[in-house]
């Protein structure tokens, strides 16, 4: 994962694609609030899908661009920001940040679809595929990813969200005052070998359960990014 990613056309479809995910999982949220009493977020533009209401240009551009290159998983992303004391219960507020990596899986699903060897769109034991399909099965991994990734329970992901209602004051307090440091070590321990091999393992698993080949959008993934096919 430390390998250096080519910055081709192939590339930057990717990561365009990527930012359009990144509205859907902040549109999602702003749904859902919405839903659940928050209000404000209509005032704020949050409804509207309009990317430039969650996009960043560090955040949402540069960074996952730079991620993206070394290889690595292209979050931080969009934020949006939410009314917790509008929402009818804690239970509204857990799902708020349930919509995110719901989101993303919904996503996954949809171009699992598009990818599925059952579909007979693609030949899933063929060494390059056509581009469409290397998009769509790169984005394959990279959703599923996401999800996972979002679900780990510290903030700022929406694992930490989830579980946040239901957790006393001063534990929540307690963890946030560390700010953005478990994540950023969070992250970097995915670079470890261990670590992203029992990640890609769980990663397979899911895809496998759906029928869908790990080795056929792992191949895209690396043919998207690095060039290569193994």
């Amino acid at each position: 994962m430390l390998a250096i990613a080519q910055f081709t056309p192939l590339f930057l479809a990717i990561l365009i694609c990527w930012i359009f995910s990144v509205c859907v999982h902040e549109f999602a949220h702003a749904l859902v609030a919405y839903w659940g009493g928050d209000r404000s977020v209509v005032e704020k533009g949050y409804l509207d899908f309009n990317p430039f209401k969650y996009i960043h240009p560090v955040t949402s551009i540069l960074i996952p661009a730079a991620f993206l290159m070394m290889g690595g998983l292209p979050l931080p992303g969009g934020a949006v920001q939410i009314n917790s004391a509008a929402l009818r219960s804690k239970h509204w507020d857990a799902l708020v940040s349930v919509a995110g990596p719901a989101s993303n899986f919904m996503l996954f699903l949809l171009l699992a679809v598009i990818v599925h060897p059952s579909t007979g769109l693609i030949d899933p034991n063929a060494a390059q595929q056509p581009t469409w399909a290397t998009v769509a099965g790169a984005m394959c991994v990279l959703e599923l990813w996401s999800v996972l990734f979002n679900l780990i329970p510290i903030p700022p992901l929406d694992g930490f969200g989830i579980l946040e209602p239901y957790l006393p004051h001063d534990t929540v307090r307690q963890v946030r005052a560390y700010g953005m440091t478990p994540l950023i070590l969070i992250y970097f321990a995915f670079n470890a070998d261990p670590v992203m091999k029992g990640f890609k393992n769980a990663c397979a698993g899911i895809m496998d359960w759906f029928g869908l080949p790990f080795e056929t959008t792992w191949r895209c993934y690396n043919y998207a990014l690095f060039g290569s096919s193994e």
